[in-house]
């Protein structure tokens, strides 16, 4: 039995060898056929006598002796699998294979869609047909080629996400695991392998990425023999999984991506893939400001209404009232839980505050942050026992804040009707839903209940959408604490950082990207200095950086100069005058020569817009020249937009083109390129380059 399934441009080769499913290829469409290929390998020294093939399911009991995709048990016994193949149907781009332990009794129905992107999603169920069977661990493998040497993921913290670390593949298991009970900050959200040769615009890759926003592990896997595989999945915490006989465990899907046009290739397919979905944000992306970093816990509705006619008069399309509106929350220490509107800082109500808004053309947008209680509040003096947690132990807070049991129906019940009235009364057509805390110990009723809780907040999120229709979601955990591929069906926009700072943020931004396309990205112009790092930064590269995204304001504008208030009016026009460019074309992350710039865009075919930023002094006297790949052989007009004009540089005289613009074919574009000005440390130029 063999399929050979495929989808722009990429293949994936399964054969049935033996009982075993085996993944022959994945990568590069392969136009032969691959029936009489030979496949059996080399026999070594003091080795096995014949070639073993342990395949998709990776089976100590076919001779494998690296990880497995299966282990479990059943009270110490029917602890080795061996699955044979029953059933393989395919066709163009699908196939579904059917697997049994006839002896174990259980059975794994496994999915293989190669998706229009060119992404593959795997979707596997197993079922249990015998005695009690506890499930320790599912992972998705797939196998890598010999050229696959070096491997790239993300590693952070609070306010610093997505710190790039890239490093050969030797031989062992390298582990990216997160056990925070929700995706996390040091989450890497995806495990890419590639070539030493690799960038973001050449060589080969292939990426997973799991759809799951709990408990995860990621591996990269050089075996004893050389062999390479890449896998990912659920990471369970002991007895988390028990299957009565009939009972069966849905592993969440993973997406596999490959490419030859290097890093930017694969950010491609999962932005395809993401923009495919019925469900993606269909209007254009609102201009939001949030009240966060202007008024903190200093709620008045005279305060708002000021910053809402600033809003109006900017060009602001949606507000967001962050925390401080309910219970006894004037700091973060009391009333996390209480969902009803505070009458000691809105003695009226929202509802006068969100009429305002509306008034103005603005839509109101609402904080909660329902998965958590603070233990000075009503909720908690009243339901202690709805905290998540061993009730023999003490449970150590984090940022004053315990975790609510959302697998209790009764707390469950109480988030979503408390909720849903504040949203209904108030008017609330967007809620920014945050997440501070990690879950420890996650006890419910003596079992583990990681998995629960995570289940339980995509199904709150389906039911209030369900009830207010049009209602949008951003997925916030202390900013980028919960991205991912489970989540993203289920929410609308990410915020990617609480870190406002436009230096921290090209990086932060950039990273994302890896696998979010620009329009589900957050990114806002914050105040300078910023209020995290203390560092102080021009509007016009703060602007610049907050445009590549779902852009807004998050800055207290009753504190900006009149100039700065026209500039910031300047910027929202173009923002919405460019916002189908950014949220549907391609995303291009140039290889630029030195490390002190970063040079990037959005492509399409009638416009593209660029981004030249210095974050950092050079040692020479002129930089690189600027070159962009992936333009046609055409000639393109070169022009700095009016939002740009302002830009600090260091120099007696910026190149022609800079202040008169210039036309130029795509290839010299490409292969030539323009001489680049010499920015000041801590500026962004923006360029549009248009076809003639």
């Amino acid at each position: 039995m063999r399929a050979h399934i495929s989808n722009d441009g990429v293949d994936l080769l399964i054969e049935v060898v033996d009982g075993a499913l085996v993944i022959r290829h994945w990568g590069k469409k392969i136009s032969a056929d691959f029936a009489n290929f030979p496949t059996n390998q080399a026999i070594p020294n003091s080795d096995f006598d014949e070639t073993q093939h342990p395949g998709f399911m990776r089976e100590h009991s076919r001779g494998f002796l690296g990880y497995p995709t299966i282990s479990g048990h059943r009270n110490g016994r029917d602890w080795s699998t061996r699955f044979t193949v029953k059933e393989l149907k395919s066709d163009k781009s699908l196939a579904a294979v059917l697997l049994e332990d006839f002896e174990l009794k259980l059975v794994l129905r496994v999915e293989f869609k190669v998706l229009d992107s060119g992404l593959v999603e795997i979707n596997s169920e197993l079922e249990n047909l015998g005695d009690q069977y506890v499930l320790n661990e599912f992972t998705y493998w797939l196998p890598l080629p010999d050229r696959a040497d070096e491997s790239l993921d993300f590693a952070g913290r609070w306010s610093n996400e997505r710190n790039p670390q890239r490093r050969s593949i030797e031989i062992g298991r390298w582990v990216r695991d997160s056990r925070e009970g929700k995706t996390g900050h040091n989450a890497t959200i995806g495990e890419i392998a590639l070539t030493k040769q690799t960038t973001f615009n050449f060589g080969e890759a292939w990426s997973i990425a799991l759809g799951w926003s709990g408990n995860h592990q990621y591996f990269i896997e050089r075996d004893a023999q050389g062999f390479t595989s890449i896998g990912a999945g659920e990471l369970l915490a002991p007895g988390e999984v028990i299957l009565a006989k009939g009972e069966s465990y849905k592993a969440p899907k993973v997406f596999a991506g490959y490419s030859e046009e290097g890093l930017d290739g694969i950010s491609d397919r999962f932005h395809q893939m993401l923009r495919n979905r019925p469900l993606h944000p269909k209007k254009l992306r609102p201009l939001t400001l949030n009240l966060w970093e202007a008024i903190y816990f200093d709620h008045s509705e005279s305060r708002v209404k000021e910053l809402i006619d600033l809003a109006a008069q900017i060009g602001i399309e949606r507000i967001v009232l962050d925390d401080g509106w309910f219970g006894s929350r004037r700091n973060d220490r009391s009333g996390l839980g209480d969902w009803f509107v505070s009458k000691e800082v809105w003695p009226n109500g929202l509802a006068p505050i969100s009429d305002y808004a509306l008034s103005k053309g603005i839509e109101f947008g609402l904080w909660f942050e329902g998965e958590m209680f603070n233990p000075d509040s009503e909720l908690f003096r009243k339901h202690p026992d709805w905290a998540l947690g061993n009730k023999t132990r003490s449970i150590p807070t984090w940022r004053h804040q315990q975790v609510l049991n959302l697998a209790n129906p009764e707390a469950f019940a109480y988030v979503l009707e408390s909720v849903s009235e504040v949203i209904s009364s108030s008017k609330v057509s967007y809620i920014k839903w945050d997440h501070n805390r990690v879950l420890i110990d996650a006890d419910n009723n003596g079992r583990p209940a990681y998995r629960d809780q995570v289940l339980a907040i995509y199904q709150l999120f389906d039911e209030l959408k369900k009830r207010h229709q049009g209602l949008e979601i951003e997925s916030c955990a202390s900013g980028g604490g919960r991205i991912d591929l489970g989540i993203v069906d289920h929410v609308d926009r990410f915020w990617v950082s609480d870190n406002n700072d436009a230096l921290e943020r090209q990086r932060i931004q950039r990273w994302t990207s890896q696998f979010i396309p620009l329009e589900l990205l957050g990114t806002h112009i914050g105040p300078s200095p910023s209020h995290q790092t203390g560092r102080s930064l021009s509007l016009s590269v703060r602007a610049v950086t907050a445009l590549f995204g779902h852009a807004g304001i998050e800055w207290d504008i009753s504190s900006c100069s009149p100039e700065e208030i026209n500039y910031l009016k300047l910027w929202a026009d173009y923002y919405k005058k460019k916002r189908a460019l950014i949220h549907s074309g391609k995303s291009v992350r140039v290889n630029y020569p030195d490390d002190a710039h970063q040079l990037y865009g959005v492509i399409s075919e009638s416009e593209s817009i660029f981004a030249y930023v210095q974050l950092e002094t050079i040692s020479t006297s002129q930089p690189p020249r600027i070159r962009i790949p992936g333009l046609s052989d055409r000639t393109y007009e070169i022009r700095i937009p009016t939002i740009s004009k302002g830009t600090g540089m260091m120099l007696i005289k910026a190149p022609d083109w800079v202040s008169d613009g210039c036309r130029i074919s795509g290839s010299l574009l490409s292969e030539i390129g323009l001489a680049a000005p010499i920015l000041k440390p801590g500026e962004a130029l923006l360029f549009e380059i248009n076809p003639v």
